[in-house]
């Protein structure tokens, strides 16, 4: 079991949160300013899409891929009609319940007055025929209330933030993989300094357009792991990050699944958060860090917890 809980005594709340935005000093990132096509029409539910080019027949019924690539959808921040930004997420389920996680900036950020008020993610329709695939959209305010959870500890405000999928409403082919409280890290021992991560993501919006997948960066972890960074409830990874990547899983391998955990075999750490980067460094003569915050985990069994916990509003 964990010696502790790095995310600390952090509180699940409704957001949006009043007050200035969660972003942190120093980090660069800020919300995932990416605008442009989404690749499908952004009213409501969407219909199928199609590649650009039809790809044969044989690209068509591609070969087994990971699972990992099923969990971890695009994401796309709307105002109306309005394409906002774009980012990244992943699916979190526990009690049945299905959740997107994504980080808190790109749901709600003050600080740039960035207000979507819904989320478009791509699904996928088939698991062998990865060119199918729909748009499914997520409001994220009904009846004038913020319908994601977000998390505030003696720290601040945790840039992690979560929405319920009513899974009634999605299609009924769809391809989703969920990692779920059995894939959180257990030991903090198991994830040493220097351990080779994963992060999954849409860096700068890109992917692979015609199957509709994320990409991979690999990471490592550059501070202990189970210690809250200067406090904070994020630990650090080395790796070369970009906007869009907000949002994204970091993950690394589980060599002996258990049984919950052989159909997604990795653990999840944390959520990529954004770049770190120093107030004072000297643009011309200095290089970035290449340091990114994640936060950890664990906040997910709190934002995830019963809903009657949170009481009205």
């Amino acid at each position: 079991m964990m010696q502790a809980t790095p995310s600390g005594t952090a509180l699940a709340v409704p957001g949006p949160v009043p007050g200035p935005g969660a972003t942190a000093p120093g980090f660069s990132d800020g919300a995932d300013a990416l605008t442009g096509p989404l690749g499908w029409t952004s009213a409501g539910r969407v219909t199928e899409s199609s590649p650009a080019t039809a790809p044969d027949e044989a690209a068509a019924h591609s070969p087994t891929v990971d699972p990992l690539f099923f969990s971890v959808p695009r994401v796309s921040t709307l105002a109306g009609e309005r394409g906002l930004t774009q980012a990244s997420g992943f699916y979190f389920q526990r009690d049945g319940r299905l959740y997107l996680v994504t980080s808190r900036h790109v749901v709600f950020d003050q600080a740039t007055r960035h207000v979507p008020d819904r989320l478009e993610i791509e699904l996928h329709l088939d698991g062998t025929n990865l060119t199918r695939s729909t748009g499914f959209s997520i409001p994220l305010y009904v009846q004038g209330q913020a319908v994601w959870r977000q998390g505030h500890d003696g720290g601040g405000d945790i840039d992690v933030a979560v929405l319920e999928i009513e899974r009634s409403k999605l299609p009924a082919s769809v391809v989703i993989r969920a990692f779920t409280p059995a894939h959180l890290v257990s030991d903090f021992a198991e994830v040493p300094v220097g351990e080779p991560l994963v992060v999954v993501g849409f860096p700068l919006g890109f992917h692979d357009a015609v199957h509709h997948l994320p990409v991979l960066r690999y990471a490592m972890v550059a501070s202990p792991y189970g210690i809250r960074f200067q406090g904070k409830g994020y630990f650090l990874t080395d790796a070369r990050t970009h906007r869009g990547t907000s949002g994204a899983p970091v993950v690394s391998r589980r060599q002996q699944p258990n049984p919950e955990q052989q159909a997604l075999p990795w653990r999840l750490l944390g959520v990529h958060s954004s770049r770190m980067d120093m107030g004072n460094r000297d643009l011309l003569q200095d290089e970035s860090l290449g340091l990114n915050c994640v936060w950890y985990a664990d906040i997910l069994l709190r934002l995830t917890a019963d809903p009657s916990r949170f009481g009205p509003g």
